[in-house]
Formats: C-alpha cells, structure tokens, sequence
C-alpha cells in the first residue's frame, strides 16, 4: 500500500510533468492528491524539499525496476533480444506514457542548482548504467556502463526531443520510426552489438510502432 508521503511524491512528479517546474506548488500537489490544503507542506516544508523528494522517489522507482530488470532476465537472452528492448522502451517513454520522462526532463534543469535533485539523479544515472551493462554482458556483448551511460544519455536526448519536436521536423529529422531510431542507437552505443547479429525485426507496421519484442526481452522492459 502507498503511503501518504509516496503517494505526495507521486502526485509532484505528475505536477511537474503536466505542469513544469514553475507549476509544482505545494498547493498543487494537495489538489493532484486530493487531500486536505497544506498536507503536502507539512510533510515538504521548502520547495526544495519537495523537489528533493520528488527526485528520490523517482530514484527508489528506477532502482526497483533495476532490481526487476536483473531478475528476469534470461540467461540465455541475446544481442538481438536485448537491442529488441530499445525501441520497447523509447515508445512507452514517449507514447504510452511520457509522465516519467517529462518530469525528468524537468528534474534534470532543477538539478542544475539544486545539489539534492543532482545527487539522486546521479544515483539513478549510475545504477541504470550499471544494469544496462549488467544486461549487455548478459547476452555475451563487451559493454561497459560507460558504454550504457552513453546509450541512456542517447535515449533521453532523443526520447526529450521527440516529445519537444513539432512531428514535421521530427520527420524530416528521420526521427518518427521509434523503432529504427531505438535500434540505432543501441548498435552506436554498444560494442559487438552490429557484429555479426541478426537484424533486428521489432515485428511494427510500416509507421514503425509495433512492439514485437520477444517474450524473454520483454520481461526485461523493467526500467
């Protein structure tokens, strides 16, 4: 069950990805809560707090869905399965639901002068790269979580500026397959990972929006 002060943080993190930075009040998250005017002030005094919160809460997420991503993931999974993951999880950030990665986006210009919002994102950057190159050796691939690191600040430019993009210059741009682009920058990013591997068929139309990921890679979409 979710507790109250989740449950404040979870409502901040929508605020800010319906809002933005400048609509995350105190008053704000009461009202995406639901509860009584002034509860989330006392939980959060500041907004920093608040923000700090936020950012931690959607640290501890990530890490729960590291923690999954490991769990599940097939011992005998290959580079083609894991490159399948890719484009899986750039079309849920940015169709399904961009909640998380619009608050993010935001979170990132907060943490450019807030030491606390820096340090739980920097958690959250160092353990997703550790567990993508935790996955990537998995499937036999020489990736380093500097590679990984590299791979998910690719994915998050791309993923912020398919959200930001009017979608004409998003397709003049080459940017409107989400399955092509999630693929290309797995083989950019990874060694080993053009060497040699099958094509990779995500199974989408020819709008590039299926989501034929294979049974053993999607047990692996945790993060």
């Amino acid at each position: 069950m979710t507790s109250r002060r989740d449950l404040l943080c979870d409502c901040a993190i929508a605020v800010l990805a319906a809002e933005g930075g400048r609509g995350l009040t105190h008053r704000a998250v009461d009202r995406a809560a639901g509860v009584p005017e002034g509860t989330t002030k006392n939980y959060f005094p500041t907004r920093d707090a608040l923000l700090g919160a936020a950012a931690a809460r959607m640290t501890a997420s990530h890490a729960a869905a590291v923690r999954r991503l490991r769990e599940t993931t097939p011992e005998a999974i290959t580079p083609a399965e894991v490159a399948r993951l890719y484009p899986a999880l750039l079309r849920r950030a940015v169709v399904d639901d961009p909640t998380q990665l619009l608050a993010m986006a935001e979170l990132y210009l907060e943490a450019v002068r807030r030491p606390g919002v820096r340090a739980a994102l920097g958690r959250m950057a160092v353990s997703n790269a550790r567990a993508g190159a935790g996955l990537h050796a998995a499937a036999g691939l020489p990736s380093t979580t500097r590679d990984a690191a590299l791979l998910d600040a690719y994915y998050l430019g791309v993923a912020v500026s398919l959200l930001a993009l009017p979608p004409e210059a998003v397709r003049e741009l080459g940017l409107d397959d989400t399955d092509a682009v999630g693929g290309r920058l797995f083989r950019d990013a990874v060694p080993g990972s053009a060497d040699g591997d099958e094509p990779v068929d995500v199974g989408g139309d020819e709008r590039g929006h299926g989501s034929g990921v294979r049974p053993a890679a999607r047990r692996a979409q945790g993060r």
